[in-house]
């Protein structure tokens, strides 16, 4: 079997549902042979690198360790679902302390085993913040680490897909940007429905706010439905994240990076924006949209600096005018 590279990748909480997953997707899509499954439950991680071993993928060096030293060391690719789960009833917002603990902890085990690793997914909720306090503590370049940010777009793809009945890859443009969260921006305005301008598909009003409120409580939909939250399509979506990366197809759904931009007027966050992902990291342009959904998007900036704010007040990330003794490139 051919890979796409033979450096090192890490999955950090590979004894978790969207963890086994994306070690799967992994070996079956030939990203990288040499895979390491970390995480701190043992029988957990233990019986995943069991089923991984047992699919008996060609060529595949499949290590294991709940010593992050051991885990970190000599990787070049990242990818982290190591936070709680978000369980019935919950938002994103209400992980924010202990998840956010747990990224400071993750950064700081970048800087400290790894600091020459190339990219970083990281898709645990609050994946915006969990993201900035990564970046904050691991010292890497801003464009070497992003969040998972498309399941809100594909979730906005499928509702408008069900509602034209046509196949849900001829919708185009379907894009939130923002927050990953309660209040995340929803963009209609570069949407086309088998090419046609949604402008012209006469929606009704009463439909859109349907189908955008759908859209925003997807995560909580599976939720209900399954049990437990979302984890193949996290996993799918991580595993492209990082395909592309690693010099696979290039990845243009939004994607969370860091923004510090004058012409918005935001900064110092991470959020969703138009986003290309290739070897040489992430990169974003400036949303385009009707006055509507920039202020929708301005509204889910301010959104994120009270959380950002949140967490500096709890002493996990220090102010912003301090964050270059942690990280100099921010």
């Amino acid at each position: 079997m051919s890979f796409l590279t033979n450096e090192k990748l890490v999955i950090v909480g590979a004894g978790g549902m969207i963890g086994s997953n994306m070690a799967q997707s992994v070996l079956t899509l030939g990203l990288t042979p040499n895979v390491c499954l970390y995480d701190i439950y043992e029988p957990g991680l233990h019986g995943v690198a069991n089923e991984i071993a047992q699919c008996g993928f060609p060529g595949a060096n499949i290590t294991w360790t709940t010593n992050p030293e051991e885990a970190f060391t000599g990787a070049k690719y990242i990818i982290s679902s190591g936070g709680a789960p978000r369980k019935e009833g919950m938002t994103r917002e209400d992980l924010l302390k202990g998840n956010c603990k747990i990224a400071a902890e993750f950064g700081e085990n970048i800087k400290k085993y790894c600091p020459e690793v190339k990219f970083v997914v990281v898709i645990f909720n609050p994946a915006d913040v969990t993201a900035l306090t990564a970046l904050i503590h691991s010292g890497l370049k801003p464009n070497q680490l992003t969040s998972l940010a498309a399941l809100d777009s594909t979730r906005l793809q499928q509702a408008l897909a069900l509602e034209f009945g046509v196949q849900q890859d001829k919708v185009t443009g379907a894009h939130t940007y923002g927050g990953h969260g309660e209040q995340m921006a929803v963009f209609a305005s570069q949407v086309k429905i088998d090419g046609k301008p949604l402008t012209e598909m006469n929606l009704a009003a009463d439909r859109w706010e349907s189908i955008k409120h759908s859209t925003v409580q997807g995560g909580s939909t599976i939720i209900k439905l399954r049990g437990r939250s979302s984890f193949q399509s996290p996993a799918h979506n991580a595993v492209k994240m990082i395909e592309a990366a690693m010099g696979g197809e290039k990845f243009t759904l939004p994607a969370g990076c860091y923004v510090n931009n004058d012409e918005l007027g935001f900064h110092n966050v991470m959020m969703a924006m138009p986003t290309t992902i290739d070897t040489t990291g992430v990169h974003y342009e400036l949303p385009k949209g009707t006055d509507e959904e920039m202020a929708s998007l301005k509204a889910s900036y301010n959104h994120l600096c009270k959380m950002r704010e949140e967490i500096v007040s709890l002493g996990i990330i220090p102010a912003v005018a301090e964050w270059k003794k942690d990280n100099n490139n921010l």
